[in-house]
């Protein structure tokens, strides 16, 4: 049997799937707007990637790469540099999104000599142990760890909708709140770095405003910190540019990667200048299956179809169409507090009658879409947020037709 401390959002036995369709043990149909959390960016089964895995498999599975280094991973670390904002052109890869943080983590504190790192509300970047200690999603993840890592401090992240603010006051807050944490809990020349998401994941899918994510950057240049941006769910097109902080027109030190990069593979990487990556420790960085060859095939193919299919600007267009589109048929359903996102990663947050967030209808909302053939996910500190996130190569039918079941979903599981 499974583990019984698992969730499941779904009873859906899976057998098969073909681009943003997925089919049950049952012989139905669904429409995923999960994408495996966003990992299936190509979708399922898309023929490139399977081609590359299959070809990749009937040469060499595995070739650990401290031991032995193989071609697919020489030309992913070619291929990536050119995606990468500039500077960044050396590469650690690792199987989950979470190893990858945590071997940030470690570069970032071996460089600088300094202990100290900053994370914001709401941000998840992992359930390791350094990179559980950055996240502050919910408690139902770090409950009954503590202690935690050390030297972790949190700021507030400019969540508007629960301020109940504009943007620009949520903005001016959260750079004051930063300001007047390194002013009383971590000095600037004992903070490493600044670790954030440019959209929060399992914290609501919250856009971080692109005046913010300029703040942090300019405060990182003013201390001589290090920005950290974690592209785990963001990156690989996913928000409508090739990277989430793209939005905000900065250049961080280091950018995380996962999910959406091998199209289901495991893999994971982050990226920074080859000056500072050698500015870590020899022997810190290693690991058994990262940079495994088949994942490294796969995200070869996946870079090449992400690029010659356009899906970087098709989440641009389809992720605005998802976005009115539920704006406009949610308009006037109280239970909906508010239709956030960017590119094809878009959150709703119901709330009950007295305003506050409300989890229990966001898991009938799962439920009622799930009998209509969508299926869908939640995040949030209460889990209150129906989050859609489908694979990129989705295409407006479906979109229109997860907007009605949605839309549906919400009315019936929120009625009086």
């Amino acid at each position: 049997m499974l583990s019984p401390l698992l969730r499941q959002s779904s009873d859906v036995i899976a057998v098969g799937g073909s681009g943003a369709e997925l089919f049950g043990h049952d012989g139905r149909r669904y429409l995923d707007f999960t994408a495996g959390i966003g990992v299936l960016s190509t979708g399922h089964g898309h023929p490139r990637v399977v081609a590359a895995a299959q070809e990749q498999i009937g040469r060499i599975v595995h070739a650990q790469y401290t031991t032995v280094r193989h071609q697919p991973l020489l030309e992913l670390s070619e291929r990536l540099t050119e995606v990468m904002p500039a500077g960044i052109d050396a590469f650690f890869f690792a199987s989950a999104g979470t190893e990858a943080v945590e071997a940030a983590l470690r570069l970032v504190r071996q460089a600088t000599g300094r202990p100290n790192v900053i994370a914001f509300d709401g941000g998840f970047h992992g359930r390791t142990m350094g990179a559980l200690s950055m996240t502050t999603s919910k408690t139902a993840l770090r409950s009954g760890l503590a202690p935690l890592m050390g030297g972790v401090h949190t700021a507030p992240f400019p969540t508007a909708h629960r301020y109940g603010w504009s943007e620009a006051e949520a903005t001016r807050f959260a750079l004051a709140e930063l300001d007047h944490l390194l002013a009383t809990h971590t000095a600037p020349d004992e903070t490493a770095a600044i670790f954030v998401e440019p959209v929060l994941g399992e914290g609501g899918y919250v856009p971080a405003p692109d005046a913010f994510l300029r703040g942090l950057r300019e405060r990182c240049d003013r201390h001589g910190m290090l920005l950290v941006i974690d592209e785990i769910q963001t990156g690989i097109g996913r928000t409508g540019r090739f990277w989430g902080h793209d939005h905000a027109g900065i250049v961080p030190d280091l950018v995380v990667s996962a999910k959406g990069l091998a199209s289901g593979f495991p893999l994971s990487t982050f990226g920074a200048p080859a000056a500072l990556m050698a500015q870590g420790r020899p022997g810190s960085q290693g690991g058994t299956y990262g940079g495994n060859a088949v994942s490294c095939a796969a995200a070869l193919a996946t870079l090449d179809v992400v690029a010659e299919e356009g899906l970087v600007a098709r989440a641009e267009v389809l992720g605005d169409r998802l976005l009115d589109g539920l704006r406009r048929s949610t308009l006037d359903i109280d239970a909906v507090g508010d239709v956030r996102g960017r590119g094809l990663m878009v959150g709703v947050e119901l709330r009950d009658p007295e305003g506050a967030p409300d989890g229990a209808a966001a898991g009938r909302v799962l439920k009622e879409a799930e009998q209509r053939g969508l299926l869908l996910l939640a995040c949030g500190a209460y889990g209150q947020v129906v989050r859609l996130i489908p694979p990129l190569v989705v295409d407006e039918a479906q979109v229109d037709t997860a907007i009605a079941i949605v839309t549906e979903a919400i009315e019936k599981a929120t009625a009086a």
